[in-house]
């Protein structure tokens, strides 16, 4: 039975995740700052524990206690909508923290088992906001643009060793806490320049009309990269997501 770890598994793109992987029968081991497992379904097959991405020692605890791994999914993040000229440094360097230093500490953690048994898969799940210049959201982006281009070229490092690696992108989604979690960070609207911008922002991406991501999008899209040979390196999750990827060769 093959082991799958998932980040970031208290809401969202990977409390789904988690789900589906328990219904196709594999081994799920959920992680979360402040687990709760009785968010997931009872099964012999699921173990939570907590993990934070940002604590090497928390990262080490977690996987010496798995053991064996198949896939990881690096799920865990946060997003911050701020003008540039007004993000908080502290909020900055936690971006990139837990987005990508995260992400990367994550991947060290498995990679060495991984090339040794010469097999395995990584998937980050970043944000089709790497696709576009967007405003507010600047640092953000590029917090996970940055995981975007590790996972190229860790692909490209790899593919001797039969690991293989994989971005899903998600588009806007109302159903995960992004948005909440973004709020305490939110910086401008005391500012009459940047005020109708950020306004505009929030309504935007509370509407649920139109094209919109699902978790349950995503955690289809990752289940098909860790389970499909043939996946590509980049796959959209969201009928948003996948119109915004087959538009990006457009974009400058």
């Amino acid at each position: 039975m093959p082991t799958v770890l998932i980040t970031g598994c208290s809401s969202g793109f990977g409390l789904e995740t988690a789900k589906l992987f328990l219904e196709k029968g594999w081994k799920v081991v959920a992680t979360m700052r402040r687990p709760t497992p009785d968010i997931l379904p009872v099964s012999d097959h699921l173990t939570v524990l907590p993990l934070d991405v940002t604590d090497p020692a928390s990262i080490r605890k977690a996987v010496e206690q798995i053991g064996d791994i198949d896939v990881l999914v690096n799920n865990a993040g946060f997003g911050a909508a701020v003008p540039v000229e007004l993000i908080e440094p502290d909020t900055a360097r936690e971006l990139f923290e837990t987005n990508t230093l995260g992400t990367l500490a994550m991947m060290q953690a498995v990679l060495p088992a991984f090339r040794e048994r010469r097999g395995g898969t990584i998937i980050n799940v970043t944000s089709t906001v790497t696709l576009k210049p967007l405003p507010l959201v600047s640092v953000y982006r590029a917090s996970k643009a940055a995981v975007n281009a590790l996972t190229e070229s860790l692909a490209v490092e790899m593919e001797p060793f039969g690991v293989r690696v994989h971005i899903v992108l998600p588009g806007r989604s109302p159903e995960t806490s992004f948005g909440n979690n973004a709020l305490p960070h939110l910086r401008g609207l005391d500012n009459a320049d940047y005020k109708p911008m950020i306004e505009g922002m929030i309504a935007n991406f509370r509407e649920e009309s139109g094209p919109i991501t699902h978790a349950v999008d995503v955690a289809a899209a990752v289940w098909r990269a860790a389970t499909d040979p043939g996946a590509p390196l980049k796959i959209a999750a969201g009928e948003d997501a996948v119109q915004w990827m087959a538009e990006a060769e457009h974009w400058t």
